[in-house]
């Protein structure tokens, strides 16, 4: 199949601060690491994914768990990516899930669902407004088990899922929590299955999605979205993308972005507004 007989109409992108949707250009990644569960879904055709250490997955749909490096390549151009928060999600059942994938006639199936969800969406023109129920039901059919945590941990998520690029340290989490700093940072990682180190620093690259249909100084986004300076934003949107923040925009023009939070999109307009 060549890239012409692809689709390439509708990109869209819904994004909250625990989920994202995605459909549209693939680019040419190199090697790429998300910090959520993700699922890929070929348009048309199939595509391949290829996973640091483990098999490598061939057909309509896989499965990558978080933060492992893998290659991507698609027969069409573009394609579908579903990333769910790590922290919001129980590991077993989404373990489940992705060996359901993998089983026979597991993944066709739920590819044609949410193949058909964003046929859907992109026929209905909705816009900004969803919760995270709505989001599973619309793609996977059911509501993905959520992960209960401490409301202390809740709370430092919540610093972390912050668009405005506020800084955010272990120390402030920590006297927020009334916890020390080592006491802290061992609950982090038992409640939500990560670092406090790893999910802050995904947590900031995924910030960057909320502006990539913008015409934006890159530069002044590292900022905005909490980078020291352009060479640590550039090596970081790399190491979790695969590709320079440059093509990400790029290819991101015509992208329509459908936020679960109204007031988020504020933030973004903001942002857009500086010189």
């Amino acid at each position: 199949m060549s890239d012409d007989e692809c689709p390439d109409a509708g990109r869209l992108m819904l994004i909250s601060p625990e989920r994202v949707f995605y459909a549209g250009l693939l680019g040419r990644p190199r090697r790429r690491s998300f910090g959520g569960f993700t699922f890929y879904v070929a348009l048309q055709g199939q595509l391949r994914v290829a996973i640091e250490g483990q098999a490598g997955q061939a057909g309509a749909m896989a499965y990558v768990p978080p933060y492992l490096a893998h290659n991507v390549e698609s027969d069409c151009r573009s394609v579908i990516a579903l990333v769910i928060e790590p922290e919001s999600v129980l590991n077993s059942p989404m373990a489940a899930l992705g060996a359901r994938i993998g089983g026979s006639g597991g993944a066709a199936a739920l590819a044609c669902r949410i193949r058909q969800a964003y046929q859907t969406l992109v026929a209905t023109g909705r816009r900004d407004g969803f919760t995270t129920s709505e989001f599973d039901n619309l793609f996977f059919g059911e509501t993905l088990p959520a992960r209960k945590i401490d409301r202390r941990i809740a709370g430092a998520v919540a610093r972390l899922n912050d668009v405005s690029g506020a800084a955010v340290t272990a120390e402030d989490c920590a006297a927020a929590a009334n916890l020390s700093q080592s006491r802290f940072l061992h609950l982090f990682k038992d409640e939500t299955g990560v670092s406090f180190r790893a999910l802050r620093a995904w947590k900031r690259a995924r910030h960057l999605l909320h502006f990539v249909n913008a015409d934006i100084n890159l530069a002044h986004l590292a900022q905005d979205i909490g980078y020291p300076d352009s060479t640590h934003f550039s090596h970081s949107i790399r190491r979790f993308y695969g590709l320079q923040p440059r093509a990400i925009f790029s290819g991101s023009r015509d992208l329509a972005i459908w936020r679960s939070d109204p007031r988020a999109a504020s933030v973004a307009e903001f942002r857009q507004g500086r010189p």
